[in-house]
């Protein structure tokens, strides 16, 4: 974990001191212009490009000397060009469209000519092309002599980086400075063994740039045919393919095992805890009753999937007897005591933060802590003592919370039930378990609910209507079946109870002063919201302009195509149209939920977040062990950079699972012909989702048909110049099945659907965009190909 020295002046409540400025690294270009004066357009930008680190309202207005009304004049300037998409607004900065942010996670991938470690951004939007190389900087510069060591990284690692754009413009765009060494390479591969005569085989590799390699018949550890297995290199030689040795065979490419394995592999997750991690989970003893407060007694219940094998909450809730609340509710939730055992600086807390998050597939998980942790000591079993960290909250009959305690607590939960058997209880058909409790247990907490709602109603988070696809597999861990579960007043209950326990933590920790990581989701950029409106016109909704969007303006937008042959298309764009939710210790609330306070806290067995938000309750409401230390207080910068990154990377990984089971699920059935939905549409073809599958495919314009096809990005539509038949996003369809290749998780299909009639403001685009589309060519020298003129 890397530590960040607090700045000397740090009072309470301030945030923790930041890595020393590169000015050194990255000298200030000479700018013509006179100090004070309003700089051009011209100006701004170019100081944004050059000085990325710098680019905040206030730094730019510091760096040439604006004061009083040109501070306004500037703020104008600024938001102009941000609605002219010549800028973008970062979390903590302006950026030019396309540009790297001043700390950003790269993936080393190869070297230069002169064998210089060369990075690109681990993340890159695929609509803005090949992503920027970075040269990395691997020695200290300047001002850094005498503050430990720098980060040394190699080929394959993933880190943590200072970006500063490039003096010399004919190399890379940008250098960086490393910050953290996030992931080292391990030496292992993975690939699929195919056998060979003569007892040897080759490995042919599961990512598309990998390469084949030899497997000589001693090294090959007993692998079949068609095994998913992990190798290393054994020899590389001048000329030929390497050559490699087995190390261990994971299974089956056609069972969810290997395929969930494949995705842990390209995603570089941690998945085998180091016996220093398990020795220290295995040696941890159950907690005592110091500074607990003792509520063995009260009634609280745990309520998960039927499934699960961990319970990391429980709720309890009652009416309030205060005259001065008539009406009003008590809600309880605890949640398991994780920052007990595991503590900062312990091989437990290592480990945990390297993974950052739980991992979850369709028969598999990738825990974050060891079970003696997840599924034991913390786990909140029924009838058996556990510890729990509680917050009790009061709320008004109207919804609104009115107050809110934490405490630190030994708890013995009442009854562990599953979605559905609560739900059934309280839809009339209690059973054994669920019947003694429903009176006493159930009803109130469903009267909570209610009274809860209410506050919700009125607060207006963001309600999207995208339902959530589970996959049902078969013993031998192939797909029986893809189903939408359905959503009960259960689910939203917990989530909803959740969700205010985590408003209460993060509002008692701004109360203590407490720095904290935050969960933070940014409004929509003022881009992204001006290609909404133009595709809600071509369905004659509007969206008001203006960069004060609040949630419920898109409500407003999905209950005008609520029940029309749009809701879905609608719905997808609006998504799309959102920004990605991240963690940070800089508060700027929670758009889609409609929140200025929100933390994580009701999941420390599953996400390091909430680890660390216990652990600052723990140190600033002065409950015992476990509390957060200095060290930790002044890496929140990095930690919440960290954990942002590995939630993505186990969102990618969970969702390129999925996509090689139905890929695998469909290699069988090529040739066959769906019912799909134009669920994507872009410069190069169509995306087509199978709703029955949830698996998406996509359609080469080049295979279409002899129209030439224009792209019309305003009406998400790609339509034929001389036939004006094309296809919308959100469009049903026949496709045929061309090709599945389950490794990949691809799948490509042909259109069988004819296009339909395009909008008069479609067809009338292609005037100019046919046009346009001429004259960029007759300029590059090219025309279109024979057939597609």
């Amino acid at each position: 974990m890397s530590k960040i020295p607090r700045e000397k002046t740090r009072g309470p409540g301030k945030r923790p001191g930041k890595v020393g400025r590169a000015g050194s690294e990255a000298p200030p270009a000479a700018l013509d212009i006179t100090h004070g004066a309003m700089p051009s357009r011209e100006v701004i930008l170019r100081f944004i490009a050059d000085h990325p680190q710098k680019a905040s309202k206030r730094e730019i207005a510091k760096a040439f000397g604006l004061r009083g009304d040109t501070r306004v004049e500037l703020k104008h300037l600024l938001r102009d060009l941000e609605q002219e998409g010549m800028l973008q607004k970062t979390r903590k900065s302006l950026i030019r469209p396309g540009a790297l942010p001043p700390v950003t996670v790269l993936d080393i991938t190869t070297r230069d000519k002169d064998g210089e470690l060369i990075g690109r951004p681990a993340e890159w939007p695929d609509d803005q092309g090949v992503a920027p190389a970075v040269a990395i900087r691997q020695s200290s510069p300047a001002g850094r002599q005498g503050k430990g060591k720098a980060p040394v990284a190699g080929m394959g690692d993933r880190v943590l980086a200072k970006i500063f754009p490039a003096a010399d413009r004919g190399g890379p765009s940008y250098t960086a400075r490393i910050i953290k060494v996030l992931d080292k390479r391990r030496g292992a591969s993975m690939g699929v063994f195919r056998a060979a005569p003569g007892g040897a085989g080759r490995l042919l590799p599961i990512e598309r740039r990998g390469e084949e390699m030899v497997i000589d018949p001693e090294y090959t550890g007993g692998a079949k045919d068609g095994d998913l297995v992990e190798v290393e290199i054994a020899r590389l030689g001048r000329f030929g393919l390497p050559r490699a040795k087995i190390l261990s065979v994971v299974g089956s490419v056609g069972s969810e095992k290997a395929i969930s394995m494949i995705a842990i592999h390209a995603q570089g997750i941690p998945h085998v805890f180091p016996q220093a991690v398990i020795d220290e989970a295995e040696a941890a003893k159950p907690a005592s009753m110091s500074h607990r407060e003792d509520w063995r007694d009260v009634p609280l219940i745990t309520i998960d999937p039927a499934d699960a094998k961990d319970h990391d909450d429980a709720v309890y809730s009652e009416t309030d007897s205060s005259p001065d609340n008539a009406d009003g509710v008590i809600v309880t939730v605890a949640i398991a005591d994780v920052s007990y055992y595991v503590r900062p600086k312990s091989q437990l807390d290592r480990e945990a933060l390297k993974r950052g998050n739980s991992v979850y597939f369709p028969d598999r998980v990738v825990p974050m802590l060891p079970e003696r942790i997840s599924n034991d000591l913390c786990s909140l079993r029924e009838g058996v003592d556990r510890p729990a960290l509680a917050v009790r909250m009061v709320f008004s009959k109207e919804g609104r919370k009115i107050g809110h305690t934490f405490h630190r607590i030994m708890m013995k939960s009442a009854v562990k039930l599953s979605y559905q058997q609560a739900q059934a209880a309280i839809d009339g058909k209690p059973d054994d378990k669920t019947g003694p409790m429903l009176e006493p247990i159930l009803k109130p907490l469903w009267n909570a609910y209610a009274v809860m709602t209410r506050g919700r109603e009125r607060r207006q988070p963001l309600e999207l209507d995208m339902p959530e696809r589970k996959i049902l597999l078969k013993s031998d861990g192939t797909v029986d079946r893809v189903f939408v579960p359905p959503r009960l007043d259960a689910h939203k209950l917990i989530e909803e109870m959740m969700i205010q326990a985590n408003v209460s933590a993060a509002e008692t920790l701004e109360k203590k002063k407490q720095v904290l990581i935050y969960r933070v989701h940014d409004g929509p950029t003022l881009a992204k919201q001006e290609i909404l409106r133009e595709f809600l016109a071509t369905l004659g909704i509007s969206l008001a302009k203006g960069g004060n969007m609040r949630a419920n303006n898109f409500n407003g937008i999905l209950a005008k195509a609520d029940g029309t042959p749009h809701q879905t298309m609608v719905n997808e764009m609006v998504l799309r149209s959102q920004s990605q939710a991240i963690y940070s210790p800089e508060n700027i609330g929670h758009f889609g939920l409609n929140l200025m306070k929100y933390a994580h806290f009701t999941s420390p067995i599953r996400r390091y977040a909430d680890l660390i938000v216990h652990r600052a309750l723990v140190g600033s409401l002065g409950f015992g062990e476990g509390g957060i230390t200095p060290e930790e207080e002044a890496a929140l910068d990095d930690i919440a950079a960290e954990i942002s990154t590995f939630e993505r990377r186990a969102m990618a990984a969970e969702r390129e699972t999925v996509d090689r089971l139905i890929a695998h699920h469909l290699a069988g059935r090529v040739g066959e012909e769906f019912e799909g939905r134009v669920s994507g549409v872009t410069k190069s073809g169509l995306f087509v989702a199978l709703p029955e599958y949830g698996a998406d495919g996509f359609i080469p314009i080049s295979t279409l048909g002899s129209d030439y096809f224009i792209y019309d990005e305003a009406h998400q539509a790609l339509s034929g110049e001389r036939t004006g038949l094309g296809y919308r996003l959100g469009d049903t369809v026949t496709v045929k099945l061309a090709e599945a290749i389950p490794l990949a998780g691809a799948l490509r299909f042909e259109m069988v659907s004819e296009g339909r009639a395009m909008p008069t403001a479609v067809r009338s685009f292609h005037k100019s965009g046919r046009r346009d589309n001429m004259q960029a060519r007759k300029k590059a020298g090219t025309r279109p190909p024979r057939g597609r003129r």
